[in-house]
């Protein structure tokens, strides 16, 4: 199976790449669900080339097009050669002939938005010309065999991690409604999220920071619906995706970290070997698996669940608390400068004497709290921060494109992953 991963930026790109993906996807500027992600733009081009180097890229076109947006697209896409993207990942039918008529031999990948969740579907779809189906989220295992079993000559991408969207499909008007910003346009909130009030006469929510506004809210047998559902995790049932005839497994995070892109990809892409016993020894031991998979739990999570692949008792509960995380993410490895020193980019502050960690797209973590941290002019200094260049020296075996982390002291428990 394909491990395709998101890349939110082109710098996530890189990481999704290194840390192990197959394939990648990506968002141009306006016309991608995610459109708060960095995404990118015509001008970087050439460098989005250089990065894939010969591997597989998706751009991903699926929002839903008014008339307005159409004509910019078709500007947009006019300085994109034909040989770039291998897919392109789409919702709305009406950009299917500009596509064509720009692309004839690129890939036409079906959205999730799209809501194919059956068989003739899938046939309809493939007539139209898409190589590949991404179903909705609320398919069953059994269900996804059995429409790999009726049209098995189109290709299956199946989420395998990361959030899900309580709406049917992410078609949601909540985010719209009370921030103005549209999920349908790659705009969404996450209104869901939010922190409510339940108020009691009139039956009303209220949320934390829009105190007076009212939302009314309807009460059966006792019971209020809760928003907030878990984030999905299948890295530990990847055989049974296989089994049912998953092409690829993709993972949801275009808007989160370089650090959730590249633990996220390396655990699965150790599991994915696994699948695979010749490749085992060549690639990562035992122990190695076991810790890069065990690492999920260091990443910004919510409660994790198998969704809708086994039975509803996983997805029917709410996530029973916010985000949390094991780790802080402090920054990238760069660029060698000297045999110990490199040249480092600080997402959060740190200074001398902490304990911080090194992560490699295939070492185990590496503690250190004896490395030594530079300014620009090679002076030693205490302590770094986000913005500007910054050097670190350490006896730790690093390279290019290590992670940089810590361990909070009053970091919140993580929970276990879902059997």
């Amino acid at each position: 199976m394909e491990l395709l991963a998101p890349a939110g930026n082109i710098e996530k790109l890189r990481y999704a790449y290194l840390y192990g993906a197959d394939a990648a996807y990506i968002g141009l500027h306006g016309f991608s669900l995610r459109s708060r992600a960095d995404n990118f733009g015509p001008d970087e081009l050439a460098e989005l080339r250089r990065i894939k180097a010969g591997r597989r890229l998706y751009c991903a076109l699926n929002i839903y097009f008014f008339d307005q947006d159409i004509s910019a697209l078709e500007a947009a896409l006019e300085r994109i050669d034909d040989t770039l993207f291998d897919a392109f990942i789409v919702s709305d039918p009406g950009i299917l002939p500009l596509l064509r008529r720009r692309f004839p031999s690129t890939e036409l990948h079906l959205s999730t938005q799209a809501n194919c969740v059956n068989s003739e579907a899938a046939r309809f779809y493939r007539d139209l010309g898409f190589r590949r189906i991404i179903p909705g989220r609320e398919l069953s295992l059994a269900e996804i065999a059995a429409i790999r079993k009726a049209v098995p000559d189109v290709e299956l991408e199946v989420f395998a991690h990361g959030a899900m969207c309580l709406a049917y499909s992410g078609r949601c008007f909540l985010s719209r409604w009370m921030s103005d910003r549209s999920a349908n346009q790659g705009d969404c909130a996450h209104s869901c999220r939010w922190s409510y009030r339940v108020g009691t006469d009139p039956l009303v929510l209220e949320e934390q920071q829009r105190p007076g506004e009212f939302y009314p809210i309807s009460e059966g047998d006792g019971f209020t619906e809760i928003l907030s559902s878990r984030d999905l995790c299948m890295i530990d049932h990847l055989g049974r995706l296989r089994d049912a005839g998953v092409d690829s497994l993709k993972i949801e995070g275009r808007m989160k970290s370089i650090y959730y892109t590249a633990l996220v990809t390396r655990a699965y892409r150790a599991a994915l070997d696994a699948l695979q016993p010749a490749t085992v020894a060549e690639h990562h031991s035992t122990a190695a698996r076991t810790a890069f998979t065990a690492e999920l739990d260091e990443v910004s999570h919510r409660d994790y669940t198998t969704g809708f692949y086994f039975d509803r008792d996983q997805i029917e509960r709410p996530a029973s608390r916010g985000y949390r995380r094991g780790c802080l993410f402090l920054g990238t490895v760069e660029e060698r400068v000297g045999a110990r020193r490199f040249r480092i980019a600080v997402k959060n502050a740190f200074a001398g004497g902490q304990l911080i960690e090194f992560v490699g797209p295939r070492s185990a973590a590496q503690s250190d709290d004896t490395f030594a941290l530079f300014d620009d002019n090679g002076n030693p200094v205490d302590r770094v921060i986000h913005h500007g260049n910054w050097y670190l020296e350490t006896d730790c075996s690093v390279e290019e494109g290590y992670l940089i982390r810590t361990r909070p002291a009053n970091a919140a428990p993580v929970p276990g992953r879902p059997l």
